[in-house]
């Protein structure tokens, strides 16, 4: 199992990014999926999940900002982040839930 996040970068705050984990060796839409963020200083936290049924959930910090998100055809998982913080700095994650299967990260900015 292969998990690969590409789409952070510097963002200024207001602003938007979509971030990208596409996924080999497992199908997407027969897990539950999330991504999570690690602050610097701060432990590692569930922000996104979306179940194999498609119901999704996200943490107080990013509702109604983020989205979470699958595609067939491509097997990855997506975050839509809008309205984007300097809070929201951080190396974004994305999981499969309940394994140690964990992409190797993107570093997200948010700073003017």
């Amino acid at each position: 199992v292969q998990l690969v996040e590409s789409g952070g970068g510097l963002v200024q705050p207001g602003g938007s990014l979509r971030l990208s984990c596409k996924a080999s060796g497992i199908f997407v839409f027969i897990k539950t999926m999330a991504w999570y963020r690690q602050a610097p200083g701060k432990e590692r936290e569930l922000i996104a999940q979306v179940t194999d049924e498609g119901n999704t959930n996200y943490a107080d910090s990013v509702k109604g900002r983020f989205s979470i998100s699958r595609d067939h055809s491509e097997n990855a998982v997506y975050l839509q982040m809008n309205s984007l913080k300097p809070e929201d700095t951080a190396v974004y994650y994305c999981r499969v839930m309940s394994t140690n299967y964990w992409g190797q990260g993107t570093q997200v900015t948010v700073s003017a």
